[in-house]
């Protein structure tokens, strides 16, 4: 029989899991020994999410997509709501304000600050977005310089699996682009290869706080001879429910072309990402690269792509020697004349692979070269199609597999193509396109993908689709399955397109099979 104690620290944990997606339970038993508890999965309770302030273009158009697949969640209906945060400072890390391109006029700056005629300024406080039922997606539309970074958190049935996109279109200007982003959970520890320092670049890491104390980050960059020296990228201060963008090039005096850039908290926890602009191919967002390890796969390379540039970085004490491949429709390739990589520790590296899909999508796999000797390493591509003044640019992230579920929003009528790849075995999945967010009923496919191949599909629209729909993958059977989604609006003659992965969504959290059954607790 179970102790008071005991069963008050069972329910604690299982309560902790639930709520944040991590915990530990440690049986108590004889000496040194412990009882072991088989594990089951429960849906989270609770999730939150932060959407970086979408940048300073007066030509830009936000959409905001907020989706929580149907048929996990148990309990009370819940919330899931995305609201403003306060005011956002530009800093170079030191807290001195600036423009996002060459010291903008201060009487564009002072219009700025007093534009919040017709409503544009979202009231501190409420929702943007909120959604109302599982496996409906809720869109709000945003529009303008001032448009605010947003937090948001999910309870009940719409925490388990929540995801949310944002997606701004600027049509010409500087930071043109088609730029999205899955808004991002808080954390500790970001890595972002491909960031630049570059004349021609003006990139910014996006820190958003969502808690309701100060957060403390530091920024490190690294460039191809180890780290770049700054010290105005330690203590920048996030104040409560605020986002503070810093300008890359401000924290060090070396102009670098390939910059791997890593955030870290020393107090609380941000979201963080890197809006990357460059002056001759646009702007897009650059996502965090998955945790370090020794085999990255990075998915989606559209099949017309004109350049393809891999940036890589070892973060450890050991260099990293990798061995690379394309993984097409048919299988794996290595490309012509770079077949490897060797990465030294802590120095970024790079690799010009040219239009290695030649017409044909694919997916970017690194492995050890050496069989056994793995070191861990972050990785992302920095892809572009069209040539000379019709150039646009996005970036693909190393990403993890989907595990048992991925989702990823703002899916509309036509644009978006579906990339999964199985680096291993061969693996079935199910992709579900979810009701749409102004009427329509779901459309459920399966897939087989061969093994070292990638399969890139453009995905079945809902049945009387309205407005913008969301893609959910779960992988039923094989190896694992790592996918992204590549969505196109051509503007000008100009294909704008950004790519989001779908990693696992975390919509289910470990905890002990014995205490599945609540009911002993109640007293």
């Amino acid at each position: 029989m179970k102790s008071t104690s005991s069963l008050s620290l069972i329910a604690g944990t299982v309560a902790l899991a639930a709520v944040t997606g991590f915990a530990v339970l440690t049986a108590p038993g004889d000496g040194d020994t412990a009882e072991a508890a088989t594990a089951a999965r429960l849906p989270v309770e609770r999730s939150t999410l932060l959407c970086p302030a979408p940048g300073l273009s007066e030509l830009s158009e936000t959409t905001y997509t907020s989706f929580t697949p149907a048929g996990d969640g148990a309990g009370e209906a819940g919330t899931a709501e995305l609201t403003p945060t306060a005011t956002s400072e530009i800093t170079d890390g030191e807290g001195d304000k600036k423009d996002e391109k060459d010291e903008k006029k201060d009487d564009e700056k002072d219009k700025k600050k007093g534009d919040e005629k017709d409503g544009k300024k979202a009231d501190a406080g409420k929702p943007v977005v909120a959604l109302k039922e599982p496996g409906k997606p809720a869109v709000a539309e945003e529009s303008g310089a001032d448009t605010p970074a947003l937090v948001g958190t999910a309870t009940g049935r719409l925490a388990p699996g929540w995801t949310a996109q944002q997606t701004t279109m600027v049509e010409a200007g500087e930071g043109r682009g088609l730029l999205g982003v899955s808004c991002t959970v808080p954390d500790t520890d970001f890595w972002f290869p491909a960031a630049s320092t570059a004349k021609s670049r003006q990139d910014y890491v996006h820190l958003t706080n969502p808690d309701d104390t100060a957060a403390v980050a530091d920024i490190e960059l690294y460039g191809p001879e180890g780290s770049l020296k700054s010290e105005v990228g330690e203590g920048i201060t996030v104040p409560a429910r605020s986002s503070v963008p810093v300008l890359i090039s401000t924290l060090t005096s070396e102009a670098v072309d390939d910059v791997t850039v890593h955030v870290t908290t020393r107090t609380g926890r941000v979201g963080a990402v890197v809006r990357a602009a460059d002056d001759k191919t646009g702007s897009d967002w650059l996502a965090a690269s998955t945790t370090p390890t020794g085999t990255l796969v990075m998915p989606g390379i559209p099949d017309d792509a004109t350049s393809v540039r891999l940036v890589a970085f070892a973060p450890g004490d050991d260099d990293a020697d990798l061995k690379v491949k394309l993984l097409g429709k048919t299988g794996a390739i290595t490309p012509a004349g770079n077949d490897g990589l060797h990465v030294k520790s802590q120095m970024t590296a790079s690799l010009d692979l040219k239009d290695l899909t030649k017409g044909e999508p694919g997916s970017l796999l690194l492995t050890p070269e050496k069989d056994g000797k793995s070191t861990p390493i972050v990785a992302a591509l920095r892809v572009v199609r069209g040539s000379g003044d019709k150039q646009e640019v996005a970036y693909i992230p190393a990403t993890g597999p989907v595990g048992a579920r991925g989702t990823v929003a703002d899916n509309r009528s036509e644009g978006s193509v579906l990339s999964l790849t199985a680096p291993g075995a061969a693996a079935t999945v199910k992709v579900t396109a979810s009701a749409g967010s102004g009427g329509g009923e779901k459309v459920v496919k399966k897939y087989t993908v061969k093994g070292s191949t990638t399969l890139a599909v453009v995905p079945s629209a809902p049945s009387g689709l309205k407005g913008g729909y969301a893609l959910t993958v779960e992988t039923e059977s094989g190896g694992p399955v790592h996918a992204a989604r590549t969505l196109t609006v051509t503007q000008g003659g100009i294909k704008m397109f950004t790519v989001q992965t779908l990693p696992d969504d975390g919509g289910t959290v470990e905890v002990p099979e014995a205490v599945q059954d609540l009911s002993v607790l109640r007293d």
